[in-house]
């Protein structure tokens, strides 16, 4: 169970994060997040650089246990904030099992999860194939998904840029998406992870090419 002194630095870093996102990288929230009070959710995004976590982050009231690429995980200064807020590094060199069972353990214990289906960062705006993990574990847990889509300045930049350079960044949410819980065969999980392409697609229509 967090101790207090771990629930008030957490509070401390979202103070600051949203400082740093709403006034340094000029977010422009297009509509906001439908997430739940409590219990698990699965919160999805395009990827559009290593900031996405951090704006995302600023305008959730909820905090988000992200899965990542480990090699940003590990990188110096980040990697203790990842650390105290339980991020889950995920190896991209094959299907890493260690990561998806810390994955569904933190939903079966109420957080909000947060994934980039597309597996990598986007080098132009439209979005890459998503990858099928994310629909797996909602059909397996039955815990929804909410969708979200982020677009800006951001992109194209290295890690170290897109925090140290000014952005002009745009994130829209959608509502929760009803899926077919009755199977995981191959079949359902395309139909599925299909479904949840489409709903952050159409909220990237919706935001303006900055």
């Amino acid at each position: 169970m967090p101790t207090v002194d771990h629930l008030l630095s957490v509070r401390v870093l979202k103070a600051v994060n949203t400082f740093y996102c709403h006034r340094f990288h000029h977010l422009d929230l297009v509509s906001p997040p439908r997430l739940p009070p409590t219990g698990p959710a699965i919160l999805v995004c395009n990827h559009t650089s290593g900031l996405d976590p951090f704006l995302i982050q600023s305008v959730c009231s909820r905090a988000i246990t992200w899965m990542m690429a480990r090699e940003f995980y590990e990188m110096p200064v980040v990697e203790a904030v990842f650390k105290h807020i339980g991020a889950i590094p995920v190896s991209r060199s094959g299907r890493d099992t260690t990561a998806t069972r810390a994955a569904i353990r933190a939903l079966h214990e109420g957080h909000v999860l947060g994934i980039f289906p597309e597996g990598r960062i986007e080098r132009q705006r439209a979005l890459m194939p998503f990858q099928t993990g994310v629909a797996m574990m909602a059909i397996k847990t039955k815990v929804p998904v909410y969708p979200a889509c982020l677009d800006g300045t951001q992109r194209n930049k290295t890690m170290l840029q897109a925090f140290l350079e000014s952005n002009d960044a745009q994130l829209a949410f959608g509502e929760p998406l009803e899926l077919d819980r009755s199977s995981t065969d191959r079949d359902a999980l395309a139909e599925a992870t299909a479904r949840i392409q489409f709903a952050v697609q159409s909220l990237l229509d919706k935001l303006r090419p900055r």
